[in-house]
């Protein structure tokens, strides 16, 4: 087995750190028997004391097959069955998996710091070929743990949070920039966004473009309003933004996905609001529920089947060692439909 050193460390290294053979450490890392427990944990100690890792291309070359790709997703099960963004996601990466004859092995998790553990007991088990890692947050534990153990990732988000491990994203700052100057050009000067979970990296990202975007064009109001991404939290942050006086609530509001999107449609209907004429909406992402609803939701679009399979491509490369390394998706762009116009 050849390694991929951190400052040229090489297998002898570790196994004189560990006061093991070069063989010994091989067997630890292929997880094959004939290691005792502390034998084991006493060089995976050393390899990340000295930064080391296998080479993983040399290991696939050899003959190693990827039959499995992991997917934890930080989500609540009923939550992940309603959001079409995920159940677009995952069926683009199924479509470059079946032409690999490679399985998904999909999870959900309760926190970051759990599917961190996750990761690392589906590769130390050998359940894993690679793994894509979703919904990054600042010091993200799971950078940290796919470095160790130098398991084949691609990191689903932009690179200023993915520590340095492969990454692919979309520009989510230049497409909520353009989502603003589009209803500031329809004439609206009150804005809100009904946005994600503030603890994701995405998140921030986007709030930070809103404020930007809003101040630059002296918007007389901006607000935004952080939910867990339900179309219960979308319809209530909605009702709490509706509820102000005419005066001081915003004519359009952008939501960060369709689900709220169409809860808010819902709301502006309860409480008596015409939409686009009282209140024009935005969404993103673009499922098909924008153009199930009345009126249909403008929204800002992109391929996530595509996004998928783009994802589950790089990672095949990174396995292989001769991919596209990190790069962007093509930007949301705007569609619209007749949930916006000009306000009154």
């Amino acid at each position: 087995m050849t390694a991929q050193p951190a400052s040229r460390v090489t297998i002898k290294d570790v196994a004189a750190r560990a006061g093991v053979s070069k063989g010994a450490v091989s067997l630890a890392f292929n997880h094959k028997p004939g290691l005792s427990e502390a034998t084991r944990d006493r060089i995976f100690r050393a390899a990340r004391e000295l930064g080391w890792a296998p080479n993983l291309t040399a290991r696939t070359l050899a003959g190693s097959r990827v039959d499995v790709v992991g997917l934890a997703i930080c989500r609540p099960a009923r939550m992940l069955g309603l959001e079409p963004f995920y159940m677009e996601f995952v069926s683009g990466v199924e479509s470059v998996l079946t032409e690999h004859s490679c399985s998904l092995l999909l999870r959900l998790v309760r926190t970051v710091e759990e599917e961190a553990g996750l990761q690392e007991t589906w590769w130390r088990g050998r359940q894993i070929g690679g793994s894509i890692l979703v919904d990054f947050r600042a010091d993200d534990p799971r950078v940290a743990v796919a470095r160790r153990l130098g398991i084949p990732v691609v990191a689903v988000g932009h690179p200023s949070l993915t520590g340095g491990l492969t990454s692919v994203w979309t520009d989510d700052a230049t497409a909520v920039t353009e989502a603003v100057r589009y209803l500031a050009a329809l004439g609206h000067r009150r804005v809100a966004r009904v946005g994600g979970a503030a603890a994701l990296g995405h998140t921030s990202i986007r709030t930070a473009a809103f404020d930007e975007a809003a101040g630059a064009l002296a918007l007389a109001g901006a607000w935004q309003v952080a939910t867990d991404f339900s179309g219960d939290a979308g319809a209530r942050a909605t009702r709490s933004l509706l509820t102000a006086a005419a005066a001081d609530r915003p004519t359009a509001i952008v939501y960060d996905n369709d689900i709220m999107a169409v809860a808010g449609l819902a709301v502006a209907a309860e409480m008596g609001l015409r939409v686009p004429e009282d209140v024009s909406l935005l969404a993103w992402d673009d499922s098909q529920l924008c153009r199930l609803t009345h009126p249909t939701l403008s929204a800002m679009s992109h391929d996530v089947h595509g996004f998928g399979a783009e994802v589950a491509r790089t990672l095949f490369g990174v396995i292989m060692g001769d991919g596209a390394g990190s790069h962007p998706v093509p930007t949301p762009v705007l569609t619209p439909r007749g949930s916006t116009a000009p306000p009154r």
